[in-house]
């Protein structure tokens, strides 16, 4: 049985806290792509993600980087201004943050901490999730979709493939993929080398998470996968999504085949943030978001 945190402690989030924390999770039905189990165990590395309760709600926070620990919205129910106050100023005074903040929280959230002197409440655009009606992403019809259909015609009249279900035997096929996208591109880049650790990491506990996967395969070989799940009763998030880039219509061909095969039945998909990168940002304009969804910084500014 596991052995909760209780805070002020606080433990790594690990494999064997899915049991528990998912199903919390869950219970709140959250829309940002951040609050997901998967989430935060294939980053755990990366942003050091650790976790403890606290009565009624959970906290998580990141603390890879001395002085500058953070913490994700506390996960429960509201009315949660003084436990996020306690949060923030734990923050400061025992992990020596110097800057204390909650990042990445939905509106709802932000709203109970709104009008407060002692905090600061922010949009953050580099973080805003993109979400799209699964099935126009699926029809990929009218004037929008008319540079995707191209590129997908392309695909399939030029290309012999077939599309498959991932499963755990097929994941180090799909990591040879990963690691052949990652040369050349994630030596230099710490944000690139971070992903490609989270996605060796869904790849190796795949089954165990567990996820629903695809790929699409060309003479035998795979060639473009991608991995998501529910995030809440009506739409996935698509955690991981790669592609031979040199194959034209690949990824607009993942991307259809995906959700026609494995979530038609869902309202919406959550393709997560572009981190202000130009071209990531493009590439997700060019689905046509039916919106944004939100995401603020919470700020603590009071004074010692």
């Amino acid at each position: 049985m596991l052995d909760l945190p209780l805070y002020p402690s606080f433990k790594p989030v690990a494999l064997e806290d899915r049991d528990f924390l998912q199903p919390f999770i869950w219970r709140y039905q959250p829309e940002t792509s951040e609050l997901t189990f998967t989430n935060l165990f294939i980053w755990q590395t990366h942003y050091g993600f650790e976790w403890s309760v606290y009565r009624h709600w959970v906290f998580i926070v990141a603390t890879r980087t001395a002085g500058d620990a953070w913490a994700l919205q506390p996960i429960g129910p509201p009315p949660r201004l003084d436990i996020s106050r306690m949060l923030l100023r734990w923050l400061r005074d025992e992990k020596g943050s110097l800057a204390p903040r909650i990042e990445r929280a939905d509106r709802w959230f932000a709203r109970e901490m709104a009008g407060e002197n002692d905090l600061r409440v922010e949009p953050v655009r580099d973080h805003f999730d993109y979400l799209y009606s699964t099935r126009a992403l699926i029809e990929l019809t009218g004037r929008d979709y008319h540079a995707k259909r191209n590129h997908i015609n392309a695909f399939t009249q030029t290309t012999r493939f077939s599309y498959a279900p991932l499963t755990e035997p097929d994941a180090r096929a799909c990591l040879e993929l990963a690691d052949t996208w990652c040369a050349g591109r994630c030596e230099d880049d710490l944000g690139l080398l971070g992903e490609w650790e989270a996605v060796a990491k869904t790849l190796v506990h795949f089954e165990a998470l567990p996820l629903a996967g695809g790929m699409i395969l060309i003479e035998g070989q795979v060639k473009a996968f991608s991995v998501g799940e529910l995030l809440n009763s009506t739409t996935v998030v698509i955690h991981i999504e790669k592609a031979d880039p040199a194959v034209r219509g690949l990824y607009p061909m993942i991307n259809q085949q995906f959700l026609e095969k494995a979530w038609s039945e869902t309202l919406f998909v959550n393709r997560e943030q572009d981190l202000g990168n130009p071209g990531l940002r493009r590439a997700k304009e060019s689905y046509y978001p039916a919106r944004l969804i939100e995401k603020l910084r919470i700020s603590l500014i009071e004074t010692r």
